[in-house]
């Protein structure tokens, strides 16, 4: 039986099944008290996404669609609902998925990538950022992962990861077609931009929440405490990526150069020029967002208004944008939005009876359910969730948690823990960038992202444990 068959005649039952199981069975089923019927439509509607995420029944894009207008029609204001089914989502908040502030990054970063590949921008990129790491193969890829993470550091993890576009192209047409250095690459972006926002108190808004909510039970962190620790979790992990992917992907052969040659098919013109200043400028204003105040999803636009007013990006542009990517984001968004919005994200970890374990168990259960949450709502709504929470559990923990850094280590912790949630194509914005190359499966980023999940986990476990704040 073909791969097609197994889908079709197996895991499309399978996941029917599950799914009206979920739907149909007593609430009681689930052990939390007071579940309403949209929260228990919700858990359906979750699994049937989820289940159809992990195994490609039909394409990504499509299960985020179908996903939305079930949503729609099952828990939305507006659907076959009545109020006294629980907390219903306004149907415009699921609408609007389609169109999220992060959204709007995306298609300003594919833009960017667009524009610059058009005027050569690109190659010269590649050849600028690339040189330091000579032309083999795995010393390159060291050199993408190195990068990305510490760009992912001081600016958004998505708008490094859609910068990151820009130059991958010229680099995998060095490439040949069929080896799997193409996906190592590819699959650098999300790894590294997930993972490098770990290293500072500002790379990802996990780390800002946990900071902030220790600083209401005054204890200070300062920026140089946290990379000290953070730092090295980064270097560990990049590292251990670095092998992971060239063992599960190798590059065909030994002997493969990745050789960026000048690209002589476009002209040094104005709009090279336009391009390269507003790329600039752009990054500046990424990493300057704490300065300026500009939200990284309004500077994404910037590029895009200023090609289409001087003619660079033109009508025919819009086909090269990847709006299947745009529409397989968009379904992560509207699940979180019902996650929240019905109170069933709230309710699920209400009803974990943290008080009643160990210290020790604490702090894994606690790091594993961010992680869990994380791959499938934002890392900063995982966050606000479980950090108050827990800071609560911790203070009153206190003297348990004191062997292991007290709440400080919990919360932490949990925070570092949402920084490796990349399981799926909508886990993390990066993600679905990186599957907008088209050479990455599901399976294979669901095989990658629970390796260094777990492994990530474990180290960051390590050193904070090791030298607590």
């Amino acid at each position: 039986m073909n791969k097609f068959n197994v889908k079709l005649h197996v895991l499309a039952p399978l996941t029917a099944l599950v799914v009206l199981l979920m739907w149909f069975v007593p609430a009681s089923f689930f052990g939390i008290d007071g579940l309403t019927v949209v929260q228990q439509r919700t858990i359906a509607i979750f699994c049937y996404a989820a289940l159809m995420w992990m195994f490609e029944i039909i394409p990504a894009w499509a299960t985020s669609v179908t996903t939305i207008v079930f949503l729609l029609l099952a828990v939305s204001n507006k659907g076959l609902t009545s109020p006294d089914m629980g907390a219903l989502v306004n149907f415009r908040e699921l609408m609007a998925s389609f169109a999220d502030p992060i959204i709007m990054l995306f298609l300003g970063g594919f833009v960017l990538a667009i524009a610059a590949s058009k005027v050569g921008l690109d190659v010269v990129l590649a050849r600028v950022m690339l040189k330091p790491f000579g032309t083999n193969p795995k010393w390159v890829l060291l050199g993408f992962l190195t990068l990305i993470s510490v760009m992912s550091m001081f600016m958004s993890n998505t708008a490094t990861a859609a910068m990151m576009l820009a130059f991958l192209a010229p680099v995998l047409r060095t490439l040949p077609a069929d080896g799997g250095g193409r996906v190592s690459l590819a699959m650098a972006i999300p790894i590294a931009a997930n993972i490098g926002g770990l290293g500072t108190p500002i790379g990802t808004p996990p780390n800002a929440i946990a900071i902030g909510q220790l600083a209401s039970l005054d204890i200070n962190i300062g920026f140089g405490a946290w990379m000290i620790r953070m730092v090295p979790v980064v270097i560990i992990m990049i590292l251990f990526s670095w092998w992971l992917l060239m063992f599960l992907f190798p590059f065909k052969a030994k002997d493969v150069k990745i050789v960026i040659e000048p690209d002589e098919h476009h002209e040094i013109g104005w709009e090279f020029w336009v391009v390269t200043v507003t790329f600039i400028a752009t990054i500046l204003l990424w990493m300057t967002g704490e300065l300026t105040h500009l939200n990284s999803n309004v500077v994404a636009l910037i590029p895009f208004a200023v090609f289409a007013l001087v003619g660079i990006f033109k009508r025919d542009d819009f086909a090269k944008i990847d709006w299947h990517v745009l529409w397989m984001v968009a379904g992560g968004f509207a699940i979180g939005t019902a996650l929240n919005k019905t109170g069933l994200a709230a309710a699920l970890v209400e009803a974990i009876p943290f008080g009643s374990w160990s210290a020790l168990a604490v702090l894994i259960i606690a790091g594993l359910l961010g992680w869990l949450l994380s791959n499938f709502i934002a890392n900063s709504s995982a966050a606000n969730l479980l950090v108050p929470i827990l800071a609560v559990v911790g203070t009153a923990m206190s003297e348990q948690l004191a062997a292991f850094g007290g709440v400080t280590t919990l919360l932490v912790c949990v925070a570092a823990s949402t920084s490796f949630a990349m399981l799926l194509p909508i886990s993390t914005p990066p993600n679905a960038i990186a599957c907008s190359t088209g050479l990455i499966q599901t399976n294979d980023m669901t095989k990658v992202g629970l390796i260094v999940g777990l492994i990530g986990i474990a180290i960051a476990y390590g050193v904070i444990l090791l030298f607590p704040f």
